[in-house]
């Protein structure tokens, strides 16, 4: 993964222009950007990559503070196994944050189901 930037490999990218509380009220979900990504790149699947990787960078952050957070994968279903790291993260930041979120946040899992169904018999 650590080759150039070619004709074979596909970029996504998602820049969301509203706060997350805009997604959560008029799309149910505050992880509208990232479902779309999933479908991005999902679309771009097949393209002969070796693996696939996430990068999320937060604009005008404070000084002190993490700005930037990535994942990859070389797996053979790449891209349903970092969707699925993202889900772990995501469910672990909601255990450990319940009293601080808002209440229509409560219990709700986060899971790509399609990601997670691949007969196997994909390959990337």
């Amino acid at each position: 993964m650590s080759d150039a930037i070619k004709h074979e490999c596909g970029l996504a990218f998602i820049r969301l222009l509203k706060p997350f509380s805009y997604y959560q009220q008029q799309q149910g979900t505050a992880l509208y950007g990232l479902n779309k990504l999933y479908l991005l790149m999902e679309k771009q699947h097949n393209r002969g990559q070796d693996g696939a990787g996430i990068a999320s960078v937060k604009l005008n952050a404070e000084p002190g503070y993490p700005f930037m957070h990535r994942l990859r994968s070389v797996a053979q279903q790449a891209i349903a196994d970092l969707f699925s790291q993202v889900g772990k993260e995501i469910n672990e930041l909601e255990k450990s944050q319940a009293d601080e979120r808002p209440p229509q946040l409560h219990g709700r899992a986060f899971a790509w189901p399609s990601s997670l169904r691949h007969s196997g018999k994909e390959q990337c």
